[in-house]
């Protein structure tokens, strides 16, 4: 079963990215403050990996005029975010599927944060296509998941930092944050810093600019042309 339909890995979800992912909740606000630079009062935002409605319950509460379209595969993260939100969540619209299950737009803006990291690299290079596409020209994209050095030996140090960070951070224990670097790995589709940018450019977008750096995780702005 994959971990984001197990209903007791759900039912756990909003306890864990504070505790594995640094500044977890900064990334937000500052994903939402980059946002305003550039959108509308009323302006409409796709958000991708939306399932368990963390940052768009910032995002939400950031900005009343905002209205929202966010996409997750998954139903259970879905029924999270829906239940996270609260009375916020009559300002989205969900949509169960990857990116292909969005709707055309144009948007003023998109994000997708700690969510690239799980697909495959034509599946990335699928997806920050299909989110240019559906974005109005000038429009902010904010993205961000692991990314670091992916020679070997560097590899293993900044998983083992990783680890280090959700031991301190109470996210782990020792073999479990282990274990939890083990399968990354092995599982996830993790690019180097210089790789994510290029992929960015290589879809169309413009101004790509580093904003956030935690550990293993970065972040961009990047711009629709």
């Amino acid at each position: 079963m994959l971990p984001f339909s197990d209903p007791q890995a759900v039912a756990r979800y909003a306890e864990r990215p504070p505790r594995i992912v640094p500044g977890f909740a900064d990334l937000h606000r500052m994903s939402a403050l980059l946002l305003a630079e550039r959108m509308p009062a009323a302006g409409r935002i796709l958000v991708i990996g939306a399932g368990g409605g963390l940052e768009l319950k910032t995002f939400a509460e950031f900005h009343p005029g905002w209205q929202f379209d966010g996409v997750d595969p998954s139903a259970e993260m879905l029924r999270l975010a829906l239940a996270t939100l609260g009375p916020l969540a009559t300002r989205v619209q969900f949509h169960e599927g990857y990116i292909d299950a969005a709707p055309a737009g144009p948007f003023d803006a998109a994000t997708c944060l700690l969510t690239c990291h799980f697909l495959p690299l034509e599946e990335r290079r699928h997806l920050l296509q299909q989110v240019l596409r559906r974005l109005q020209p000038g429009a902010p994209f904010v993205v961000a998941h692991h990314s670091f050095p992916q020679h070997p030996d560097e590899q293993a140090v900044w998983l083992a930092r990783y680890a280090a960070f959700s031991v301190a951070a109470g996210g782990a224990d020792q073999a479990q944050a282990e274990a939890g670097t083990a399968i990354m790995a092995a599982r996830l589709s993790v690019l180097s810093p210089q790789q994510d940018e290029a992929l960015l450019r290589e879809a169309g977008f413009a101004n790509v600019s580093l904003f956030y750096a935690g550990f293993t995780f970065r972040g961009w702005v990047a711009y629709k042309p």
